[in-house]
């Protein structure tokens, strides 16, 4: 192809499509159950086991809803005062729980029975998790700490007190649980390394942060502070790569889908908004009926749970298909490390799910851009406007590369009646569309300069012409009806402006006294 540089076809915005794959998916979560709990819901924490029953925390207990029926299971109220997050261990049988006295419990699921009490902390405690070894507990205060808890003997091994404010989030690294996250109201975010048993990494936020997430293979890490989501990069040494807010008040939950493809977050706003963590853009929004205080989405990506702050706990569940399901189980068997399907990969050849590199692409020149290279301008305009109905940002890129080459009235002239009417009929289907009147309107004066001679003799020319410039008219007394209504606003803003200010510059007026007789 030599030196051509093919015409470079300008894309516009596009709105977004509620009948997009992504905004159908999110939809199947639908027909919400609503269960009013005592108190505001905390926190909510779905089990890592099957069947993915999840814990809720709201007043002075845990409850344990079943993710079949939607009802409580189990229900702990062994707490003096507030429980918050109540978290499962990765096999599902313990629970661990913080209160607002400052005590962290640890309880058997099937029994409710306390099997460990650890008492350090002096404040509440908003964040008790389990860590990924299992025989450690990360648990985070009002009282400025953060501990882990060796669970056989109930005592700290590590202590972390470098935090200025409360800490009200914190996660332990699934891939290494040396590594802990968290977050502050002092507005930072801290890495802890326990074998060093001080902060790796400080990362500031900018915002009293409510909540933070590590993503899978402890790259990166996301939080949540005031309306706005920082995405950090450890691997840089703690550089922020990406700010979102999408919100309009503060963001209290987050948590990632099965894959951790999606972001979920939920705010005070009463939203729960999705983002797609490639681009970090919105691909999905529900609206509650109250200020969203937790959210979470189940391991299987089936159930979608939401807890308010007037106490209501919203359940949406996702009907899953059997061909879904089959499909599921057959990617996570093949990419099992270990497995024979795993050591065998690849020997029968290519699979349905496999992702073919391609061997060799070919750049070719569409049929419009080999003709430009040939200088056939006019054979160039007739290629694009035959596929007119399909993409006209196509005509218009074409029609601006005319322009830029000089060639527009070379294109346009000598041509009959038949060969005009495409491009006249172009002209008067998009000269009231903004994006392209400019263009229109330049490439119209070229046509009337060309034909102003033989208008007249051609009924199907004349005709397209008086279309034209009724549109135009039309456009021109529509612009001025636009005018004329906001400069009447800006006038009624003024005179508002001008009410409101000689009103507080007024003199307060004087108290009046009623006059008294004094009898003699």
């Amino acid at each position: 192809m030599g030196d051509y540089q093919k015409v470079v076809v300008k894309k516009y915005p596009k709105v977004l499509s509620k009948k997009s794959s992504e905004a159908k998916y999110w939809r199947r979560f639908k027909s919400p159950i609503l269960i009013k709990e005592y108190a505001s819901v905390s926190s909510i924490y779905f089990s890592p086991v099957a069947p993915f029953d999840f814990a809720v925390t709201a007043s002075a207990r845990v409850q344990i809803y079943s993710s079949k029926t939607h009802q409580p299971k189990k229900t702990i109220s062994r707490f003096k005062d507030i429980a918050y997050s109540a978290c499962f261990r990765p096999d599902g049988k313990l629970i661990v729980a913080g209160d607002g006295t400052g005590l962290v419990q640890l309880f058997d699921v099937n029994s409710r029975a306390i099997l460990r009490t650890f008492r350090e902390h002096t404040m509440p405690v908003h964040v008790a998790q389990f860590s990924s070894n299992k025989t450690n507990i990360l648990s985070a205060s009002d009282d400025r700490t953060v501990r882990l808890w060796d669970i056989p003997s109930e005592k700290s091994i590590n202590v972390f007190e470098e935090h200025e404010d409360y800490v009200r989030t914190g996660q332990v690294s699934q891939d290494n649980p040396n590594l802990i996250l968290t977050g502050s109201y002092d507005q930072t975010v801290k890495l802890w390394d326990t074998r060093q048993n001080g902060c790796a990494m400080t990362m500031r936020h900018g915002a009293p942060v409510e909540s933070v997430l590590m993503y899978p293979g402890g790259g990166a890490v996301v939080s949540a502070g005031g309306p706005t989501l920082k995405v950090w990069d450890l691997l840089s040494g703690g550089r922020c790569m990406h700010e979102v807010s999408n919100h309009q008040k503060t963001i209290t939950s987050m948590c990632f889908d099965g894959s951790a493809s999606r972001l979920i977050t939920g705010s005070l706003d009463q939203h729960v908004k999705v983002y797609n963590v490639q681009d970090y853009k919105v691909v999905h929004s529900v609206k509650y009926p109250a200020p969203v205080l937790s959210v979470a989405l189940s391991p299987n990506d089936t159930h979608l749970v939401a807890g308010m702050a007037n106490g209501l706990l919203s359940i949406r569940q996702r009907q899953v298909k059997s061909s879904e399901s089959v499909t599921k189980k057959k990617q996570q068997e093949y990419i099992r490390d270990g497995t024979y399907k795993y050591f065998m990969r690849g020997q029968t050849g290519a699979e349905q799910d496999d992702f073919a590199v391609e061997y060799k692409r070919q750049n070719r020149l569409s049929k419009y851009d080999q003709l430009l290279k040939k200088f056939q301008y006019g054979n160039a305009l007739d290629e694009v406007l035959r596929t007119s109905t399909k993409s006209t940002v196509v005509v218009v890129a074409l029609l601006q590369e005319l322009i830029h080459r000089d060639g527009l009235k070379r294109a346009i002239t000598g041509r009959d009646d038949v060969s005009l009417e495409p491009l006249v009929r172009f002209l008067v289907k998009n000269v009231h569309n903004p994006r392209y009147t400019k263009l229109i309107v330049d490439v119209a004066d070229v046509v009337i300069d060309v034909y102003t001679l033989v208008f007249g003799q051609s009924p199907l020319i004349d005709d397209l012409m008086k279309q034209l410039s009724t549109k135009v008219k039309q456009e021109i007394s529509f612009q001025k009806d636009l005018t004329q209504t906001i400069a009447a606003l800006d006038m009624l803003f003024t005179r508002s402006g001008v009410s409101s200010n000689a009103a507080a510059l007024a003199p307060a007026p004087a108290p009046t006294t009623t006059p008294t007789r004094v009898s003699s």
